[in-house]
């Protein structure tokens, strides 16, 4: 039926209750695990050499998938440039008794390509079949320039706004009640065939710190939204520890952003207190009670 590009991946998979968090849905977790190995397998597809993620641009999660359905995942790379490739991600979930389909999320990944030992490499062209690729294409480009001023605009934003705001707000809590902290010891199962720490991986234990810092103000399981601005900075090893620090930087009226910076140690930069900084994100939680209804998050001080 289908006609498919060689370079597509299609990963399915089944929500078994191992994959599920206490909501009975599909945890983020998890679910970026497995998007960052799809897009990751289709990277790899194209450079004929291991790959490493780079970033994700904003990340939303539209739809809850609940255990006995299944996940599809696609992935293709849309645009290679010189050592690097954007990897469109498709994400949807199907009922298998109902048949309906709907779309979990739409993300777009960054992957660079590791050559072995000293070796170059320079990405062939991406080949394009379909018209949707010809304007997935085109698009890449754009997103490629906005992800390089998105930095700037930030850098920017954090000098300007060193200035303290004064805090009125009486019943506001404190965030320094939502500083959550974890390490993480980095195993061979965390890792790809060359011994870095899988992306997914790290981005399923970011959300798991988060989400602890973002249930200390709503007492419920919050529903993560969206993952903002996740970029890896450099990479991190099998025996790295990986110091995860997450805080409420802010509350909106149901929902919550929180702030988390994952810096790693070998053994020596462990004993010497030298911390690389590998990664940050934000990430938005929504809460609802057992009803189904949206929580409204109180204020918060800094």
């Amino acid at each position: 039926g289908m006609r498919r590009s060689p370079m597509d991946v299609c990963m399915c998979r089944g929500i078994l209750p191992a994959h599920v968090d206490p909501r009975g849905e599909l945890s983020a977790g998890q679910l970026l695990r497995w998007m960052d190995a799809a897009a990751c397998l289709a990277a790899e597809k194209h450079a004929g050499v291991s790959c490493v993620t780079v970033s994700m641009d904003d990340i939303q999660f539209e739809e809850a998938a609940r255990v006995g359905q299944i996940i599809t995942i696609k992935a293709k790379v849309n645009r290679a440039f010189r050592t690097s490739m954007e990897v469109g991600i498709k994400v949807t979930v199907q009922d298998v008794l109902t048949n309906v389909e709907k779309t979990v999320s739409v993300a777009y990944a960054t992957y660079v390509a590791k050559p072995v030992g000293a070796g170059k490499v320079e990405l062939e062209p991406v080949k394009l079949l379909s018209a949707e690729d010809h304007l997935e294409h085109s698009l890449a480009i754009e997103r490629r320039r906005i992800r390089l001023g998105y930095f700037q605009v930030f850098q920017n934003l954090m000098q300007e706004s060193n200035k303290e705001d004064t805090f009125e707000d009486e019943d506001a809590v404190s965030t320094e009640l939502t500083h959550i902290q974890s390490i993480e010891l980095v195993l061979p199962p965390h890792a790809n065939h060359h011994g870095n720490t899988f992306g997914g991986q790290i981005m399923a234990w970011m959300e798991t710190v988060a989400s602890i810092s973002a249930s200390r103000l709503c007492c419920s399981y919050p529903v993560l939204k969206s993952v903002n601005m996740f970029k890896f900075w450099g990479p991190s090893f099998v025996g790295d520890r990986l110091v995860f620090n997450a805080i409420v930087n802010n509350t909106f009226q149901n929902s919550v952003e929180v702030g988390v910076r994952v810096e790693a140690y070998n053994c020596e930069e462990w004993i010497k207190d030298q911390p690389r900084h590998i990664s940050s994100a934000f990430l938005i939680f929504s809460a609802v009670n057992d009803k189904g209804e949206l929580l409204s998050f109180p204020r918060v001080k800094p």
